[in-house]
């Protein structure tokens, strides 16, 4: 069963504007933009975001019984464009909850997970872009060392590569349990209380669905898709999103930075943001509750020119 981490505390961050107009950009099965649309008043909209083809199956059903909801199939790097379709000149907040979702992780048919037999697809969106199994037959060991490295943060990362590689030859990697076993043989040193493949699979997920690409893309339009008072809200689940998301809000609240004794007036420095709050993590009954939410942490910014 899914369960929406921070709902509570996101919701009330994002919304300042009850007849406003608010963006979640990955819907998953909708529990921030059900609890989103609770908040707002007949005025206000909703517009739901995803990838996955399940979450638009969902999406779809909440659109057929609340006027003030609508979807878009797609990665919320594309968001821009699809306001200007929409003719939506500036939203009041943009909430995102990145990373995989539980029922992603749940379907072993979607490959995400090492724990169950599935094929190795790891696509969020499967009408487009290489599976996993496509890219591991012909990416060689630089490109997948650096990939583990780069988004998995593992210590073994070109050792792991060589034994991917190597391993293909012999049999092509189709299948969650066979990219596990080889992960797994392949790593020199087990982490307590971790699968030996986690940072692979991460990794590899990562890579195929450009997810910390598009979460560049977005942050560097964020701006001009909010309106002077909307906010920002981003749940991100490992450091790496975590420090795009930090290094972005505290560039955009700190302004033009000049050299240290330059005498400069506070206007000057352009600054476009204002942090709101400190980082938020989930509470320990949420923890207990939903496991996934451990890792779970939430920065919120606000327009303010």
């Amino acid at each position: 069963m899914h369960q929406t981490v921070l709902l509570r505390e996101a919701v009330e961050a994002l919304v300042t504007n009850p007849a406003g107009f608010y963006v979640d950009g990955t819907f998953g099965r909708g529990g921030h933009s059900r609890h989103l649309l609770e908040q707002l008043d007949a005025g206000g909209r909703v517009l739901g975001v995803d990838k996955d083809l399940a979450a638009q199956a969902a999406a779809l059903e909440l659109v057929a019984t609340e006027p003030r909801f609508e979807f878009f199939h797609g990665s919320f790097a594309e968001l821009p464009e699809q306001l200007r379709r929409m003719g939506i000149d500036a939203v009041d907040g943009i909430l995102l909850d990145l990373g995989v979702s539980s029922p992603q992780l749940d379907d072993g048919e979607r490959g995400f997970s090492f724990l169950q037999d599935g094929p190795l697809d790891m696509r969020m969106d499967t009408t487009r872009g290489e599976t996993a199994a496509q890219w591991l037959s012909h990416a060689g060991v630089d490109e997948i060392a650096l990939v583990l490295k780069e988004y998995g943060e593992e210590r073994f990362s070109r050792r792991i590569a060589a034994a991917i590689v190597a391993a293909r030859t012999e049999q092509a990697i189709t299948s969650t349990a066979r990219l596990a076993q080889v992960v797994s043989e392949a790593n020199p040193k087990w982490e307590k209380h971790k699968h030996p493949a986690t940072r692979a699979f991460q990794a590899i997920r990562i890579k195929v669905n450009s997810e910390l690409e598009d979460l560049q893309e977005l942050l560097a339009a964020a701006l001009d898709m909010l309106r002077v008072g909307g906010r920002l809200v981003v749940i991100s689940f490992h450091s790496l999103e975590d420090r795009l998301v930090k290094r972005y809000m505290r560039d955009m609240s700190r302004g033009e930075q000049f050299p240290i004794g330059v005498p400069v007036r506070d206007s000057a420095l352009n600054r476009r943001m204002r942090l709101v709050g400190k980082a938020v993590r989930a509470s320990d009954e949420e923890v207990a509750a939903n496991v996934r939410s451990r890792s779970a942490i939430m920065r919120v910014a606000e327009k303010i020119s």
